[in-house]
């Protein structure tokens, strides 16, 4: 019994078939290079269709100009918004218990599941010049700030969420027994858990506002210099015939979104290396 206790314990581990794993791998890389990666390298060479010169012309022109710092001064503000309240909002969830939680947690993910076209009609019915509320500020930049905290503000929450969920509250009981406040114990021991999170679903949400079109582009006026965002910048100069522009400008947001989510992804590693 006693040796075959011993033969069960030393059986070998089982691993995936080589040839099956080189097989996934390469399938994984041509389905990302043919769906992903083409498509983007072909905006980026796309974009030097006029030459370096035209490529600067069309990024430093006063009107792209304006059109990106709206896009990025907005999305930061939004990035900052969404990750105090997704961290709020997701730890009422996890934390707290209260009628209708049910339905307040899946109408976290109704903005993924909704159209953006009619999100910006739903705001513009909501803020616009006949609102029910009698609040109207359709065609402003506060319109802009709405509609994109609506369609980011998923992101953080369903970041935070599962991490809140597995968090060990016996170092939280602990503290406060210790006399810590709630305050404190949220700083020192919630707060460094839930950051990694945190950053990584802002930096989901800043990918998707710098880029958002169709909840946007009824509320925000599309006026030039003044609510008119890279998107719609984009699509005016397509429609404008002059897709190597289109290209150009869109070669920024594109490129400041992968930079950003690359160093969170570092950022990441870096801490589990070190928590180790």
């Amino acid at each position: 019994m006693t040796q075959a206790r011993g033969a069960v314990l030393r059986l070998p581990t089982r691993r995936a078939a080589p040839g099956l794993s080189l097989a996934g791998r390469g399938f994984t890389t041509a389905y990302l290079s043919l769906i992903v990666l083409v498509p983007i390298a072909a905006v980026v060479a796309h974009s030097t269709d006029g030459g370096l010169h035209g490529f600067w012309q069309a990024i430093s022109n006063p009107s792209a100009v304006a059109t990106l710092k709206l896009t990025f001064g907005i999305s930061f503000i939004v990035v900052a918004v969404n990750a105090v309240t997704g961290t709020l909002i997701a730890w009422v969830l996890v934390r707290d218990s209260f009628r209708g939680k049910g339905l307040v947690n899946s109408i976290i993910d109704l903005p993924f599941a909704l159209p953006t076209i009619v999100a910006g009609l739903t705001l513009l019915a909501l803020y616009g010049p006949k609102s029910p509320f009698g609040v109207n500020v359709a065609y402003t930049r506060v319109a802009i700030l709405l509609a994109l905290l609506f369609v980011t503000l998923p992101f953080v929450v369903r970041a935070v969420q599962p991490v809140l969920q597995e968090l060990d509250r016996e170092m939280e009981e602990a503290a406060a027994s210790l006399g810590a406040s709630g305050f404190q114990i949220f700083r020192r021991i919630v707060l460094p858990n839930l950051a990694p999170a945190i950053l990584s679903g802002a930096a989901l949400g800043f990918a998707r506002s710098v880029g958002e079109f169709g909840s946007v582009v009824l509320i925000s006026g599309n006026i030039p210099f003044h609510t008119e965002v890279a998107s719609v910048h984009i699509l005016t100069l397509i429609q404008s015939d002059d897709p190597a522009g289109a290209a150009a400008v869109s070669v920024l947001p594109l490129g400041l979104s992968f930079v950003g989510l690359v160093a969170l992804d570092l950022i990441q590693r870096w801490r589990l290396r070190h928590e180790r």
